[in-house]
């Protein structure tokens, strides 16, 4: 389903973690208080990694609270083609520049892809997620801890995703 937001997707409705569990770890609403770019205070990097688009990513990361890019369109950036398979990537905030995930971590590469192409969106697990700068708000989106959107918590089977 798509949003009439500039072609971005509705598909990140997210949901908290189940009560008792001790991830994801997390936040409130004063993380993504308005700040000068949005919800960050910084506008995004000009030189992101695997040619994703400046504007794209300042949209949905800084002046967006439910939206995400579309389903499958990391997939045709240059991401698969330069990433090391036998090894694990560290995403960066496209703000801050801090890591916010590495993976894979606790599967092989091919698993996370397997799971990434499937839900649409790079897909990552609790031990991928660099807690020191990741929160989970109670309405499952996930944001890092400088105000930057990062998608939302859609737990499985298998755990928080």
């Amino acid at each position: 389903m798509m949003s009439s937001a500039a072609g971005l997707s509705k598909g990140c409705v997210g949901a908290p973690a189940a009560p008792g569990s001790k991830l994801p770890l997390p936040g409130d609403e004063t993380l993504m208080a308005p700040k000068k770019y949005g919800t960050s205070a910084a506008p995004v990097q000009s030189d992101l990694r695997w040619g994703i688009p400046n504007a794209l990513a300042s949209r949905i990361c800084s002046y967006n609270r439910h939206y995400a890019e579309p389903s499958g369109s990391w997939t045709g950036t240059s991401f698969l083609r330069e990433v090391d398979r036998a090894g694990a990537t560290t995403f960066y905030d496209s703000v801050t520049g801090r890591p916010l995930f590495v993976a894979p971590r606790g599967r092989s590469f091919e698993e996370w892809e397997r799971e990434s192409r499937a839900h649409g969106w790079p897909s990552f697990r609790d031990d991928e997620v660099v807690w020191d700068d990741v929160r989970v708000l109670p309405d499952g989106e996930a944001v890092s801890v400088a105000g930057t959107h990062l998608g939302h918590n859609l737990p499985d089977g298998k755990g928080n995703r």
